[in-house]
């Protein structure tokens, strides 16, 4: 008679793996496409599709900008140069996405180690571009902090997430020094925007884990008194803000960018009928919103937002069921990299943000940031992936977050 008893699967479980049995790829795929979130994959790819239309309308702007007399590029360089990115970015989204949860956990946590280390590299053998110095030459231009992001954001869960295992461990001093680490990294770039966009992940996380308020308020207040000191400490941060404050001329970045996002109205102007995106800057990345908003319209520009804002939903609705604490908060630090940054962006091109030097995600030109973000995007859908036939045993998120309101 066996003694091996019966696996009984749990919320979000599978069976322990039998040596003796191997799935073939076939199998592994139709797993992977009943569990993985086929909207929030169709708005992402949706995003990225109309991420190569700005691009094709941005790239003869950038083209004729970064073309010299001993070089000219092609006005559709940087579209070709995108969709190799892009292509390459949807093979490690969907090979990330294949990750078990619990792979996608110790994926994040090497991917942010390794970068830890890369970006405690860059002050020292990092090349300057654009007056920063925030990428490292391995044979090809990487920026670490671009891929720190998702594992920042899995590390902050994976540790926030161990007090449920001992409640006397110290998982917010833990975190804290892991993200002030990584903010006096970024600041020796310097780096602003993204010392901001990972204290914003902190933020959030470190509130859904459930901090006190007192505590909660010391955070906020120091974080106030590291800003303010920012502005007296790094030239370059005082100077983007005082022009910002100011209200900016003609001549600066923010106020052309907000000029060209402006110039087609509601409908646009056309496809490479933009005149204004011609004398914009990082028309192709920084700025590539305000192309869209001159060439396709204001009401594209919308769209964009909007699929944004639907991508967060997307994400938060699929959690609102979870009671697993690692997955509630490693998925709402990866959507909140994403969102972060594409409303920092956005708010820059309308000057209602000092400007950052931030990427659109999807939506940019890029090598690391693109093919970082779909990294990011593939291990959100590997930590969201769920089996639509095992029923909860648990009350989940949403039920446990009324117990205690009505407990209050």
């Amino acid at each position: 008679m066996s003694t091996v008893k019966p696996y009984i699967p749990g919320q979000g479980g599978r069976a322990p793996a039998n040596p003796n049995a191997k799935l073939n790829w076939p199998d592994e795929l139709r797993i992977w496409w009943r569990e993985i979130d086929k909207v929030l994959l169709g708005l992402i790819l949706g995003l990225m599709l109309l991420g190569t239309a700005a691009v094709a309308a941005a790239s003869p702007a950038s083209a004729s900008r970064l073309s010299t007399s001993e070089v000219q590029l092609s006005e559709f360089y940087f579209l070709k140069q995108h969709i190799v990115w892009q292509f390459l970015g949807l093979g490690a989204m969907i090979g990330a996405s294949v990750l078990s949860r619990d792979r996608a956990r110790q994926a994040g946590i090497l991917l942010a180690s390794v970068m830890l280390v890369l970006l405690a590299l860059v002050p020292i053998f990092g090349f300057e571009r654009n007056g920063a110095q925030r990428w490292l030459d391995l044979g090809f231009s990487l920026q670490p902090s671009e891929f720190l992001k998702p594992g920042f954001a899995i590390l902050l869960a994976w540790i926030l997430s161990l007090r449920l295992r001992d409640p006397g461990l110290p998982v917010l001093p833990m975190a804290t020094a892991v993200m002030l680490l990584i903010g006096a990294l970024l600041m020796m770039q310097p780096n602003l925007g993204a010392t901001l966009l990972f204290a914003g992940i902190w933020f959030v996380l470190v509130l859904l884990s459930g901090i006190s308020v007192q505590r909660l308020s010391a955070l906020v207040g120091a974080g106030i008194a590291g800003l303010t000191a920012t502005y007296f400490v790094y030239d370059n941060a005082r100077h983007r803000i005082d022009a910002f404050l100011g209200g900016g001329t003609a001549f600066d970045q923010v106020d052309l960018a907000q000029r060209t996002l402006m110039a087609g109205g509601w409908t646009g102007t056309g496809l490479w009928l933009g005149v204004r995106k011609m004398n914009l800057p990082e028309a192709h990345t920084d700025y590539i919103f305000s192309v869209i908003g001159e060439e396709f319209g204001l009401l594209v520009c919308a769209v964009v937002v909007l699929l944004y804002l639907a991508i967060i939903w997307r994400v938060l609705l699929r959690l609102v069921d979870e009671e697993n604490l690692f997955a509630v908060l490693a998925a709402t630090g990866l959507v909140a990299a994403v969102g972060g940054q594409a409303f920092i962006n956005i708010l820059v091109n309308l000057q209602l943000f000092p400007s950052k030097g931030m990427t659109l995600p999807l939506i940019s030109y890029g090598g690391s940031s693109t093919i970082a973000m779909c990294l990011t995007i593939g291990l959100l859908l590997a930590i969201t992936r769920r089996n639509p036939f095992l029923k909860r045993e648990t009350p989940g998120l949403k039920a446990m977050m009324e117990r205690k309101e009505d407990a209050a």
